[in-house]
């Protein structure tokens, strides 16, 4: 199961996933607020997932 760190609540949880869509579905996380991160490199949704795969998904920040 890939590590998945999420900034926003500041933990880190496993899941059980074969892609990185999955993983946003199953922690009811919205894809448009935040920004993907596979051992330190932006990947979409779309990209496939491993056991040692570490996830970060980063909280989008707007300002004005």
């Amino acid at each position: 199961m890939p590590k998945v760190f999420i900034e926003k609540e500041n933990k880190t949880v496993s899941v059980e996933a074969k892609t990185v869509k999955e993983i946003l579905e199953k922690l009811k996380i919205n894809k448009e607020v935040v920004i993907i991160s596979k051992n330190n490199e932006l990947v979409t949704e779309d990209s496939k997932v491993s056991k040692s795969d570490k996830i970060k998904l980063l909280s989008v920040i707007s300002g004005g």
